[in-house]
C-alpha cells in the first residue's frame, strides 16, 4: 500500500511541479543589469534610466514571437513619446537566423543579441517568448510568458499604468 501511495503522491507531484511560474523575478527588485551588443554597439539597462521598459526575450524559432513583434511595434509606436522603449532580445546561437526573421517580421525598437544566453539566466527565464516589464527607476513592474491575444490588453494595462507613474 506504501509503495502505491508514493506512486500517487509522484503522479500529483509532477504537474505541480511543472504548473511554477515561466518566471520568477520579485515585482517592485532592481531588475538586473545587462549588457547586450545591438546594431548601435553594446546597450545596458542603466541606457534606458527614466524609461518604461519591456525587456522581451525571443527567437527566430519561436512562433509566438512572429504574432509578438507586430503588436510591440505598435506599443512602441504608441507610447514612445511617453518615455516607453521596448528592447528585444534575441536568444539565437547564430546571429544569421535572427537576421532572416527580422526580413519577415521588423521590430521599430531596439534589437539586441544574447547568442550565449547569459541574460535568460540573470532574468530567470524559464520559456519562450517571456517579457519583464521595468519600471522608469529599474524596478520589476510585471512579468509575461508566452505571447496571446487574451494577454495583449493586461501587458498594454500594465505599461500605461507604469508610465502613468513617474
Amino acid at each position: 500500500m506504501e509503495f502505491l501511495n508514493l506512486k500517487a503522491a509522484v503522479f500529483f507531484a509532477i504537474p505541480l511541479a511543472l504548473s511554477v511560474p515561466a518566471l520568477a523575478l520579485e515585482t517592485g527588485k532592481p531588475a538586473p543589469e545587462f549588457s547586450a551588443q545591438s546594431s548601435k554597439g553594446n546597450i545596458q539597462l542603466a541606457d534606458y534610466h527614466g524609461k518604461v521598459v519591456y525587456l522581451d526575450f525571443w527567437a527566430s524559432w519561436c512562433g509566438p514571437c512572429k504574432q509578438s513583434f507586430p503588436w510591440m511595434n505598435a506599443m512602441q509606436n504608441k507610447y514612445g513619446a511617453q518615455g516607453f522603449q521596448v528592447v528585444a532580445i534575441n536568444l539565437d546561437t547564430k546571429q544569421e537566423d535572427a537576421l532572416e526573421f527580422l526580413k519577415s517580421t521588423p521590430g521599430n525598437f531596439h534589437i539586441a543579441y544574447d547568442p550565449k544566453g547569459l541574460m535568460p539566466r540573470a532574468y530567470e527565464i524559464k520559456g519562450m517568448p517571456s517579457s519583464i516589464l521595468i519600471d522608469r527607476n529599474g524596478k520589476i513592474l510585471s512579468q509575461h510568458a508566452g505571447f496571446t491575444d487574451a494577454g495583449k490588453a493586461k501587458i498594454e494595462q500594465a505599461i500605461q499604468a507604469g508610465l502613468g507613474s513617474k
